[in-house]
C-alpha cells in the first residue's frame, strides 16, 4: 500500500515491490503466484482494516443518521489517487479475467459493505430516524452512488473533489432517507 500511495499502482512491480521488501519477484511470485493475487491479497488486508473501522464506527453509540454519515465518510475516497481506491479500481478491472475464486472473493468484500448497510438502514427505519424504504434496495442504489462519485474523486475528475461529493450525498440522503419530522 505504501509503494501504491507512493507511486501509484503503474510503477508496482513484482521486481521494485522485491527490492522494497528484500525479496526476488519470484520469492514474491511463489507466495503470490500472480501479480493479479498479490493485488488482490492487498486489497482483502485494507479491506479488512476498514471493516474493523467501520465495525467500531456503525456499533458506537448514536442516530443512525450520524452513523449513515460516517458510513459515507468512510467510503469515500480521501482524494485523488487515494491508495485503498487506485488498488480497489485495479482489481476490478482485472477481474474481468478472474477465476472463480477471485470473483467470489472479490463479492465477499462487496457483500459485507452492503450488509452492513443494510442492517443500518433497517434499523434506521425500525427506530423512526429514516423513512419506510426496503433497506436492501435502497443500500444498492446507495451504494452505486457512491461507487460512481467515489471513482469521480480517485481518479481526480475535475469538479468532482471529496467535499462536493459529500456534500452531493448528504443532500441526496436528506431528500431520499431523512425523516422530515425531525
Amino acid at each position: 500500500m505504501d509503494m501504491i500511495a507512493e507511486n501509484g499502482l503503474e510503477k508496482l512491480t513484482m521486481a521494485a515491490l522485491g527490492r522494497e521488501v528484500g525479496m526476488s519477484s519470484g520469492h514474491l511470485l511463489y507466495y503470490f503466484h500472480s501479480k493479479d493475487e498479490l493485488l488482490l491479497r492487498t486489497l482483502e488486508w485494507s479491506e479488512g482494516r476498514l471493516g474493523a473501522e467501520r465495525g467500531r464506527l456503525l456499533t458506537r453509540a448514536a442516530p443512525a443518521r450520524e452513523r449513515l454519515d460516517a458510513y459515507v465518510d468512510l467510503y469515500v475516497p480521501d482524494g485523488h489517487r487515494d491508495p485503498h481506491w487506485t488498488l480497489w479500481l485495479e482489481v476490478w478491472n482485472r477481474s474481468q479475467n478472474a477465476d472463480e475464486d477471485a470473483r467470489e472473493r472479490q463479492a465477499a468484500i462487496e457483500g459485507a459493505w452492503h450488509r452492513d448497510l443494510v442492517a443500518l438502514l433497517a434499523e434506521g427505519v425500525s427506530r423512526g430516524e429514516f423513512r419506510p424504504v426496503d433497506p436492501d434496495r435502497f443500500a444498492s442504489r446507495l451504494r452505486a452512488l457512491l461507487d460512481g462519485f467515489s471513482i469521480h474523486v480517485a481518479i481526480g475528475l475535475r469538479g468532482t473533489d471529496r467535499e462536493q461529493i459529500l456534500g452531493h450525498v448528504r443532500e441526496f440522503l436528506d431528500e431520499s432517507v431523512a425523516r422530515s419530522d425531525t
